[in-house]
């Protein structure tokens, strides 16, 4: 009898303490409480050390993903960039100071650009700040922060005080604060370039509204009702800050863009949100929304895409091998990863340790997510087309081992909406 292995993530769905703030627990789940009844079982600690992150930071979905596919501890980017900041090994990191130096050399701006909050799951506003520094003690004159929102990894209103932190931290360093967007529409990864463009206008054309004040304009942007993962674009007003442009800076060319020649730094250490916005700056022109590359000195804190070309690194990712693929692929095995659009990375790239191909005897299915501004409007997203492919996968071709996530309780839960 040949035995075969179905591993169901069930993304987003916790077992938690306190019933009045848990969806799970509020909800009726009949089958799953029958299962549980039934079937012996047992829990999993998701965040901390226990999945490679520092002690108390919450884990996610790439995270997850990772460890289980590598069946033991993988020590996460975040912790290894934490060290790194703490025993001031990225002062001395060679791809950073030669981007640094370049944009000295050649009278070029320096652009940091990232999520600026501490949730730890795509950056941490801790590694901005020692960036900052880095690039002050470095002697650069020219340095603008382009400012993602979070309200999804943290609470929804707390960017103006991440905002009011950094611009406390650089108040007496020669860097500005340059532009302020949400990360519903910078760190999209869906190819909904509709939303990607907004971010490139901010960052390239420095279409937004101008402001003087960004936590007033914020905090605006809060009694109006919108949250910091949908604050729309906003770029400082031309009056430039405490800084001296160079002589070929004019008012005509803004100074709060990217512009040809730059340095740009991308501080998110987590690989997938910010591979659209580097891809349509560095790879690829998009001409149905007038989004073009620019020629420019780009960094990433980690490498997004093997594919890219002419993208520095500097944290490269270890190498972890003898994921559950690779031994299905050893043992001569069959495989099946499945999941819808928005968690199809995470059962294909993360959970075979970060590798893109996939192995000898694995097949792949992504059913497309829905096309909905936010998944609360359509909250059981395609699990019903994802439930009618494997279970036809199963009794057309049974592979020996299937891996499939449910992304609804994550993506949903993400909104917040508690109904």
């Amino acid at each position: 009898m040949t035995h075969k292995a179905f591993l169901l993530i069930l993304d987003g769905w916790g077992i938690g303490q306190k019933p009045e703030a848990d969806a799970i627990l509020q909800a009726e789940t009949p089958y799953f409480d029958s299962l549980w009844a039934k079937y012996p079982h047992s829990t999993l600690v998701t965040h901390g050390e226990d999945v490679g992150l520092p002690d108390g930071q919450m884990g996610n979905s790439e995270v997850g993903h990772l460890n289980i596919g590598a069946g033991r501890i993988v020590w996460q980017q975040l912790a290894r960039i934490n060290k790194a900041v703490r025993e001031r090994e990225l002062h001395q990191n060679k791809t950073l100071l030669d981007a640094l130096n370049h944009a000295k050399t050649n009278g070029k701006t320096v652009h940091f650009m990232g999520l600026v909050s501490d949730g730890g799951v795509h950056s941490h506003i801790e590694h901005l700040k020692a960036l900052c520094d880095i690039a002050t003690e470095q002697g650069c004159r020219h340095v603008l922060v382009h400012a993602f929102t979070d309200g999804r990894d943290c609470d929804p209103k707390s960017g103006v005080a991440f905002i009011e932190e950094l611009l406390q931290h650089i108040k007496n360093q020669p860097i500005e604060l340059a532009s302020v967007i949400g990360r519903y529409y910078a760190m999209d990864r869906d190819k909904r370039w509709e939303r990607l463009k907004l971010a490139y206008d901010l960052l390239v054309n420095g279409v937004g509204e101008a402001v003087e004040d960004f936590p007033t304009a914020i905090r605006k942007s809060y009694a109006e009702g919108v949250s910091d993962e949908f604050l729309k674009p906003m770029r400082r007003t031309l009056d430039i800050g405490h800084w001296t442009l160079d002589k070929e800076k004019t008012v005509q060319d803004p100074p709060f863009t990217i512009q040809p020649g730059d340095v740009v730094v991308c501080f998110n250490f987590r690989t997938d949100r910010c591979r659209e916005i580097t891809e349509v700056l560095t790879q690829q022109d998009i001409p149905d929304f007038g989004m073009k590359t620019l020629p420019l000195y780009y960094v990433t804190m980690t490498r997004y895409d093997h594919d890219f070309k002419n993208v520095y690194v500097l944290f490269e990712k270890d190498d972890v091998r003898m994921t559950l693929g690779e031994v299905l692929e050893r043992a001569g095995k069959t495989q099946l990863r499945i999941a819808e659009t928005e968690k199809y990375p995470h059962v294909t790239f993360f959970f075979s340790g970060g590798r893109e191909d996939a192995f000898i005897g694995e097949r792949r299915i992504m059913i497309p997510s829905a096309k909905v501004a936010t998944y609360d409007l359509q909250p059981e997203m395609s699990a019903e087309g994802i439930t009618q492919a494997v279970m036809l996968d199963i009794q057309t071709i049974t592979p020996d081992f299937i891996c499939l996530n449910f992304a609804n309780t994550d993506m949903v839960g993400h909104t917040g909406i508690f109904s």
